[in-house]
């Protein structure tokens, strides 16, 4: 087993997804606790009406909602049909695209974004190269890629190590720089009550 510091930035790769009625009260659940996320996504990207944003590991849409809020065009993306219901329940705006997919394939075209962003979803990813080149693809000239986790302290299990470890993040900032992003900044914010880590990168 890796240690702690060793644990690759996706360590709940095997995560098996969310189906069925767990899956459902899990996506209420996003519901609430996503808002913070959501806002914080928003300001740390600089959403604003000129942007065309994707949400990769949408769950049931509230940061998506938050973007078109801001006057953004907004697509979420998610492999599990249980949280696009949800989205599409909860989602009056009928200009808000969702489109079933994973990180490492999404069914969109090339550089259709100027942001592409994943809250507290990167360390599912099946693969992080796959999903960083997929994201640079999204992502026209100039395009932002925004990730958002929960700190974690190291050594942290069940429920608290769903986020990264300080490793964790100076880990995913190479993996960018070595799929060919720019201005690669990390930092920690606040959503909320929560301590979170942002990273922001840049399509040159």
């Amino acid at each position: 087993m890796k240690s702690p510091v060793e644990m690759p930035t996706n360590h709940h790769a095997d995560h098996p997804g969310f189906s069925g009625a767990v899956g459902a009260l899990c996506g209420l659940a996003f519901l609430i606790l996503g808002r913070a996320n959501a806002r914080l996504a928003a300001d740390a990207a600089g959403v604003s009406r000129q942007d065309r944003v994707v949400d990769i590991g949408c769950g049931p849409g509230t940061a998506v909602r938050e973007a078109a809020r801001r006057g953004a065009t907004a697509t979420g993306v998610d492999p599990a049909p249980v949280m696009l219901r949800l989205a599409r329940l909860c989602t009056r705006d009928a200009a808000i695209d969702w489109r079933q997919g994973v990180a490492e394939h999404v069914p969109l075209p090339d550089g259709s974004a100027t942001v592409v962003w994943s809250l507290a979803t990167v360390h599912h990813w099946k693969d992080v190269e796959a999903g960083l080149s997929e994201a640079h693809r999204l992502l026209a000239p100039g395009g932002r890629l925004l990730a958002v986790e929960r700190q974690s302290p190291a050594g942290a299990t069940g429920i608290a190590s769903h986020g990264w470890t300080r490793q964790q993040v100076d880990s995913f900032v190479a993996q960018c720089r070595s799929a060919g992003f720019g201005d690669i900044e990390a930092e920690a914010r606040k959503a909320g009550r929560r301590d979170m880590w942002v990273v922001r990168a840049r399509r040159p």
